[in-house]
């Protein structure tokens, strides 16, 4: 059987590997939808009331919508065009981006990282590039679809700039000086794809692993087949796509520098029996030398809630056993105990 499911045809019913133990099973396939995600108009709303909406949003929930964001809407639907064409590429082609190794800079994989040993896998294709600096990466990506470089380095530029703004509209909610996140502590810039083809029983098995994002923020593009979903209050709800708008995740990176004043959710994707899925996810993180702590203008009248730490120490732990590859424990580790 071939490793990448976007290869596979007519299938029939779900692969015994691909089916999960009843307790880690989505089960029911009818989710409610939550509407009361932040849905925030970067248009029409006076500049402070944006900050106070985007701080409020990482604060309460962790999550939040953008309209009138200022990608072009032509942008987008050009970027999802031209994935949903990567995937249908022969697999010959896709073949020469294959890698699980997590430092190439421009690979695709099946599951997750650990495919050749993990117990279940998920039901998607990752293609995940480096975006930054963009002439150091961009000899590495496909040529094919025909203008993929043109149109997917247009969309790189468009979203870093999308995600800058949204950063100093937190800083100036947290009271910290403009381009704070600017610099090492975002250097690191990925655009990673994920792709679901149909799914026979969507009950049996899961798009993604439950999850929190490890980095520093998230940007997320999502198509209308539905299969987002967060853990609020212990219930798993769908996330209600809004045409053209983008999803914002703040990461664990950014609730530590926030000295654990922002939210990162608990999220999970499952499949569709009837539809492929692909999503679109646009990753700032810092550096590997960069040292991650709550920022010193939040804790000169509160104690640091974290010790200072590296991007690889936290993913030395986060890639331990105990941990299971969960960002929310991993954190633990690095709270501060005084």
């Amino acid at each position: 059987m071939e490793i990448l499911i976007s290869n596979w045809s007519n299938v029939e019913c779900v692969p015994k590997k691909y089916i999960f133990p009843p307790e880690r099973r989505p089960g029911k396939l009818e989710f409610p939808v939550c509407h009361d995600i932040p849905l925030i108009d970067f248009a029409h709303n006076h500049p402070d009331e944006i900050v106070q909406q985007v701080s409020r949003a990482c604060q309460e929930f962790g999550i939040f919508q953008v309209i009138n964001h200022g990608v072009c809407e032509n942008l987008m639907d050009a970027t999802m065009n031209m994935y949903k064409e990567f995937f249908k590429l022969p697999s010959e082609y896709k073949a020469k981006f294959y890698s699980n190794d997590i430092n190439k800079s421009c690979r695709i994989y099946s599951s997750t990282f650990a495919y050749d040993t993990e117990e279940f896998h998920y039901w998607r294709d990752n293609f995940t590039h480096r975006c930054h600096p963009l002439e150091e990466y961009i000899q590495s990506w496909p040529e094919k679809p025909p203008k993929y470089r043109e149109v997917v380095s247009e969309y790189s530029r468009e979203t870093r700039k999308l995600l800058y703004k949204i950063l100093d509209m937190i800083c100036k909610g947290l009271g910290l000086e403009k381009g704070y996140f600017e610099g090492e502590v975002s250097k690191t810039h990925l655009l990673s794809v994920n792709h679901h083809i149909p799914c026979p029983n969507p009950s049996l098995t899961l798009g993604m692993p439950v999850h929190s994002d490890p980095n520093l923020i998230t940007l997320l593009q999502q198509c209308d087949v539905p299969g987002l979903q967060i853990l609020k209050d212990g219930q798993w709800i769908g996330v209600h796509h809004v045409p053209h708008s983008l999803i914002v995740i703040p990461g664990i990176q950014l609730k530590v520098m926030s000295n654990d004043k922002f939210i990162t959710p608990v999220h999970r994707v499952v499949t569709h029996r009837l539809e492929a899925r692909t999503t679109i996810g646009v990753f700032l993180g810092p550096s590997p030398e960069f040292l991650i702590k709550p920022a010193t203008a939040l804790v000169r009248t509160e104690p640091a809630k974290f010790r200072a730490f590296t991007y690889p120490e936290f993913f030395k732990v986060f890639n331990g056993g105990a941990n299971k590859s969960d960002a929310q424990l991993t954190l633990n580790h690095f709270r501060d105990k005084h």
